[in-house]
């Protein structure tokens, strides 16, 4: 896209549908972005129905539209709607897919340092219950998965790997075409964490080759939080099964029998929110006619312009690795903690947010680094907003 292009971004509509850029400069997009009007409306009506006629009788009412949202979902990622299922974040999705897969033991688990705190502790239970072997995938030269490292482990042979696409502690997008390729060769399971991938930069499972993607509402997509989805391409069904079920995962045929439903909604659970699942839609909805391939440009141009003024401030080190940036910037200010950092740029109605090295033994434990501090852009951020913030950061040293 064009300078141009980018230029002929509707700005102004996209600000007068974000009320909360009226009180507050968000750069904690990757945390939890401002949802959008429609997705405000959408949530709050449905609730008022429930209040109005009943929780039962508004879900009956709304049921063409909630059919709709596996539609949305599967046309944001290239996917078939039977093969998404709405779950209650990205952990849980995640957590569907990888409990479920029938491990054997001895069975190896590739993964990458950048891996969610999540998924790695995950991974580390199913250690103790299977007897799995954990590998861990080292960076290349730029701080991204090594593709050769990957090759090296995949010929020994893998039952299979998990990538987070984009990390919660850094800028660095992973190169998950390239990861999937391999997969496809060397015929191994590949589950994709795109948690913080989903609306901040495009996705074809297709392309990208992935089993299973798990995603979540709250984050680029700014739709509500407590909701998410999960992706299972149709052919891997036979290889996981539901770690739990109930009756709207399965169907009780017999007084000792039960068959496990069709498609990627076995993975859901009869009870959900809503309110929720319809603001995930809405979100979808709002994102896909902005179109991702140009609010991503939007995005990560911001992010370019943030690290590199964030890079001229005296003690401030900017920490994002990888070939390909996207749109979390994260600092650390010599000589103050990054928690003291994001406080007092709260006390200036300027939200951040913070990764410590714990969350992220793999990645900044491994680095040196304590903390950092995340600044994320997102397409209905400014310049201003950007040189307000550079302007705040610079200070705290003074």
């Amino acid at each position: 896209m064009t300078d141009e292009a980018l230029e002929d971004f509707p700005l102004t509509e996209v600000r007068k549908d974000t009320p909360g850029v009226n009180e507050v400069i968000h750069f904690n997009n990757c945390g939890s972005a401002l949802p959008p009007t429609p997705v405000l409306e959408t949530v709050i009506s449905h609730l008022q129905r429930e209040a109005t006629i009943g929780g039962y009788e508004a879900a009956d009412e709304a049921q063409n539209r909630l059919q709709n949202v596996y539609s949305s979902a599967a046309r944001l990622i290239g996917a078939k709607p039977e093969e998404i299922a709405v779950v209650e974040n990205a952990t849980r999705a995640w957590d569907m897919a990888v409990y479920g897969y029938k491990f054997r033991v001895g069975d190896r688990v590739l993964l990458c340092r950048a891996e969610y705190v999540s998924n790695v502790i995950a991974l580390l239970h199913l250690k103790k219950r299977y007897q799995i072997e954990i590998v861990l995938i080292e960076d290349d030269e730029y701080g991204q998965i090594d593709s050769n490292h990957l090759e090296e482990e995949l010929k020994k042979g893998a039952a299979m790997v998990t990538l987070t696409h984009i990390p919660t502690s850094g800028g660095l997008i992973n190169p998950a075409k390239e990861v999937g390729t391999l997969c496809t060769a060397y015929d191994t399971f590949f589950v994709l964490d795109a948690c913080q991938s989903i609306g901040q930069v495009p996705i074809d499972v297709n392309d990208i080759g992935c089993d299973v993607l798990s995603a979540t509402s709250r984050k680029y997509l700014r739709g509500p939080r407590g909701v998410g989805f999960l992706y299972v391409k149709n052919s891997a069904l036979e290889e996981i099964e539901p770690p739990f079920l109930d009756l709207h995962a399965a169907t009780w045929t017999d007084d000792n029998e039960y068959v496990i439903n069709a498609g990627a909604k076995r993975f859901e659970n009869w009870e959900t929110n809503f309110a929720g699942k319809l603001g995930l839609g809405a979100a979808i909805d709002y994102a896909l006619d902005l179109s991702i391939e140009r609010t991503s440009l939007r995005l990560k141009k911001l992010a370019e312009t943030l690290r590199s003024k964030l890079a001229n401030i005296d003690r401030v080190s900017v920490h994002d690795q990888g070939q390909n940036k996207g749109g979390i910037t994260t600092f650390s200010f010599e000589g103050l903690e990054g928690e003291v950092v994001s406080r007092k740029l709260g006390e200036q109605k300027i939200n951040t947010s913070t990764t410590s090295s714990g969350a992220a033994r793999y990645d900044l434990d491994y680095r040196g680094i304590p903390t950092v501090v995340r600044a994320s852009t997102h397409y209905y951020n400014t310049e201003e907003e950007i040189d307000t913030f550079v302007a705040a950061v610079a200070k705290l040293g003074k």
